[in-house]
């Protein structure tokens, strides 16, 4: 039940990427651009490990379904929940990659006034979190958390500097 549960997590996770390729094509047909290539190809990477890994992990221990692993459903619940709210709210200009859209603005919905960077603290780390409880894969997050955590700093970093230089200077 435990793997099962997982591969539609991750069913979803492409379903999004699917949404997210098809933006990132009208981004760059319409002039916009692709930043932070590096990084991403290191988030990718690392998230589907985290997923490949997790899934190992639980398969060779046998995990059952309990109390934790609920823990991390809800968590999983949640964080499926807030990456649809935010692809909801930045709609076409939503992708998984870092790209700027030409003539991109801020979008000032109240949830990125709260959260300044919602996909990541309210999607992305409760998703792993999430996956890590219900596959009891502490392994996996004591070994590569660190990496991803390195890897998303440097992303929201890039992210804030474009925020900077790019989208609050278009007339946000």
């Amino acid at each position: 039940m435990v793997i099962s549960i997982v591969v539609v997590v991750f069913l979803l996770r492409l379903w999004f990427l699917k949404i997210s390729v098809q933006h990132e094509r009208m981004i760059l047909k319409n002039g916009g651009r692709e930043y932070g290539v590096k990084n991403t190809k290191y988030l990718t990477l690392l998230h589907i490990l985290f997923y490949l890994f997790s899934i190992i992990m639980a398969f060779v221990q046998h995990i059952r379904l309990d109390f934790i692993g609920i823990i991390g459903i809800g968590l999983l619940v949640f964080s499926m929940c807030m990456l649809y709210l935010v692809q909801s709210i930045l709609g076409e200009i939503w992708t998984v990659k870092l790209m700027i859209a030409k003539g991109h603005t801020y979008n000032d919905h109240m949830l990125f006034r709260i959260i300044k960077h919602p996909n990541y603290y309210l999607n992305i780390i409760p998703e792993l979190v999430g996956l890590t409880l219900l596959c009891h894969s502490w392994l996996t997050a004591l070994f590569l958390a660190p990496f991803y955590t390195l890897t998303l700093w440097r992303r929201i970093r890039e992210e804030e500097e474009l925020l900077e230089t790019i989208i609050l200077s278009n007339g946000s």
